[in-house]
């Protein structure tokens, strides 16, 4: 269950959300948020499911996309995260007033999956106060990332210490809590609840070009930066809808629940000299945000 904060700590982060221009100290990270995107493992999926019949990963990956086809209900040919490797990160740092801090896409312009997981559990041992945000983490992403600093040797002594209970711990999955942790499926997901607005604008843009299982195509044309805009779109959106059930909890009112976007959204314009396609995220966001 989400930790209660106390009404003086509330009021602090929101005086400083309020007075923006203030002079002070920077404030501290408090959230990491993130998401990630992944390929099959087709030498894994080689070794273990079909040790003998000498098949090349590409061979074993659509083979075992058939094999999940036939099996599922909807005809996905979404493998398990235990036969997926990640191919793209990107983490937006928050701060304990909810202001952001930085926005990167790992191991830029390289994209390599090794060094994608270095880094992340580099960040991640880095910042041992900022609490992890996702949608569905628990589920995908840090089973997913977990699994790679198994197979890449990576050290996160705090994190698999003090993050990992479900309730208490320094990750908030934000489909897990909204769901009430998994009393009901949440159809449409990240993407809806972006979207999802009863009168005024919807806390994000919702997905636009690019969906997940696009991503092995992708991959396979070499469209490696695509895939990072792709995810680091997702990153954005997640911040937002953190934003929201904040005011949910009362951390946040909705006033400074606006003041933040506005901010955010002038924040990622400065950005995009550094990442140009933040400029169709925006364009986006000031369609669905007229104000």
């Amino acid at each position: 269950m989400v930790n209660s904060i106390s009404a003086d700590i509330i009021s602090r982060r929101a005086a400083k959300v309020s007075a923006p221009g203030t002079v002070g100290a920077m404030p501290k990270t408090g959230f990491l948020v993130f998401d990630t995107e992944s390929i099959p493992d087709g030498e894994l999926l080689a070794r273990v499911k079909y040790p003998h019949d000498r098949m090349t990963p590409e061979g074993a990956i659509e083979k075992a996309q058939c094999e999940a086809r036939e099996q599922s209900k909807d005809g996905s040919d979404f493998l398990p995260v235990t036969f997926q490797v990640p191919i793209a990160v990107c983490v937006l740092r928050v701060a304990v007033d909810y202001s952001l801090q930085g926005l990167a896409c790992l191991d830029a312009p390289h994209f390599r999956t090794p060094e994608i997981v270095r880094q992340f559990w580099r960040g991640v041992g880095h910042y041992t106060e900022a609490r992890l945000v996702t949608f569905n983490g628990r589920g995908f992403d840090l089973p997913l990332m977990e699994l790679a600093a198994f197979d890449h040797g990576c050290s996160a002594r705090d994190y698999f210490f003090n993050s990992r209970n479900r309730f208490q711990g320094k990750h908030l999955d934000l489909m897990d809590w909204l769901t009430n942790y998994g009393a009901f499926r949440l159809a449409g997901g990240l993407s809806m609840m972006s979207q999802r607005t009863a009168g005024g604008s919807p806390p994000g843009c919702g997905k636009l070009d690019v969906a997940g299982d696009q991503v092995y195509e992708m991959y396979r044309a070499g469209k490696l930066q695509a895939i990072n805009d792709y995810c680091m779109f997702d990153t954005i959106d997640t911040y937002f809808v953190f934003l929201r059930t904040r005011v949910m909890i009362g951390e946040l009112t909705g006033e400074i629940e606006q003041t933040l976007a506005r901010k955010a959204r002038n924040w990622l314009e400065r950005k995009l000299e550094e990442l140009p396609a933040l400029a169709t995220y925006l364009a986006a966001w000031d369609r669905l945000h007229p104000e």
